[in-house]
């Protein structure tokens, strides 16, 4: 028997390669003659990277400028002339000095000097997954990490973040690297929201990012501002993907990508999926096993588990997760012949997140016995 496991990480717990790595264990333990394969997956935003490394790609390590200026050193995945860059790792919340919230101050500058390095190695599409941001400057601080400048009425360079952009003049764009206009960019996103308004990256994201609501009128505020004057230098076109699905990501992150960087926003799962090669490892497969942390009404939205699913067609797929909110109903109609959470093994949620990869294990094992197999013959009969 041949077994696929394609999993997304269990936040605040394991990565997608660690994952996989216990749930094969767990099933060779019950049987070594089975033939495993790991498959870690994501959905475009935290843990993209961990897919793509898995998948073969290198990892490199850029000095770039973390959220709020420090210096930081953040990894790009580069496999010939494709980068894959997680941008919460150059300008996320996970990598804010001692994790306090900047809301008007952070910066995506650090994932401009990611798409840089990408350019200096020669790639020629780039894939921005985005997610985890600590920013709400439109994707400002990209542009200027490509060489934008963004200017005051006295011609005066801009402070970073998005709070600043309230006071912009200018947008000087004469400077941007020439060698983003051969370059195909792909925004893996799930986030439909657009830019500005009541459903746009200030309003809904802003207060993640530890913003009060006088700091969430601010920065929408600026957000307009930015497109205001971006229009003036790119035209009417810049105005109208302020309203576009995904110009929200990322802080609006998504917004600079679609309007400059002419990028295609695409599911992050489907993205992911292509970059890992997931469709020709499940031919032949017998079984496949995918999951996430948590199994809830989220993960049918296009999550992990549910585009594993669907990439697995006819074949038998087993969802496992640290606890589940599905109904039987909901987990036949994904198309999950069954769901494992190590809640059913460890009720207490704290101990399951301390002891996952045990857990994993166990659940591997459990799976082989559901299966029929633990004989040592691999499955056969």
């Amino acid at each position: 028997m041949r077994i696929v496991i394609a999993p997304d990480k269990f936040k605040g717990s394991l990565t997608a390669p660690e994952v996989a790595e216990r749930l094969r264990a767990g099933l060779l333990t019950a049987d070594p003659a089975l033939t495993v394969d790991t498959v870690p997956v994501a959905d475009g935003g935290e843990g993209t990277l961990d897919a793509a490394l898995a998948a073969g790609f290198d990892r490199h390590t850029v000095p770039v400028s973390g959220p709020t200026g420090e210096p930081i050193e953040a990894p790009i995945a580069i496999r010939g002339s494709t980068a894959v860059i997680e941008m919460a790792l150059a300008s996320g919340l996970a990598v804010l000095p001692g994790g306090v919230l900047r809301a008007r101050e952070a910066t995506s500058l650090g994932t401009g000097e990611l798409i840089r390095y990408a350019l200096d190695s020669g790639c020629t599409s780039i894939v921005l997954g985005v997610g985890g941001s600590a920013n709400t400057d439109g994707g400002a601080g990209m542009l200027t990490g490509l060489g934008a400048a963004l200017l005051d009425g006295a011609g005066a360079a801009l402070p970073a973040g998005g709070a600043a952009l309230a006071d912009l003049a200018w947008i000087d764009v004469s400077n941007l690297d020439p060698r983003l206009a051969t370059v195909v960019f792909t925004l893996a996103s799930d986030v439909d929201n657009p830019l500005l308004g009541p459903n746009g990256a200030a309003a809904v994201f802003g207060p993640q990012k530890g913003a009060t609501p006088d700091d969430v009128a601010h920065l929408g505020g600026a957000l307009a501002r930015f497109v205001e004057v971006l229009e003036k230098e790119l035209g009417p076109r810049a105005a109208a993907l302020a309203a576009a699905p995904g110009a929200g990501a990322a802080g609006g992150v998504g917004y600079a990508a679609l309007a400059v960087l002419n990028a295609e926003r695409r599911p992050g799962i489907d993205v992911v999926l292509e970059l890992t090669g997931l469709a020709e490892k499940l031919d032949g497969a017998d079984l496949v096993i995918t999951g996430e942390g948590s199994l809830d009404e989220q993960s049918l939205g296009g999550k992990t588990p549910l585009g594993v699913a669907m990439a697995a067609g006819d074949i038998p797929v087993i969802a496992v997760c640290g606890r589940t909110t599905l109904t039987h109903e909901q987990v036949t109609a994904a198309g999950f012949k069954s769901v494992y959470a190590l809640t059913d093994l460890e009720p207490d949620v704290g101990t399951c997140i301390a002891n996952a990869g045990v857990l994993l294990e166990q659940v591997g094992q459990n799976i082989a016995a559901s299966i029929g197999v633990g004989a040592g013959n691999g499955g056969k009969p």
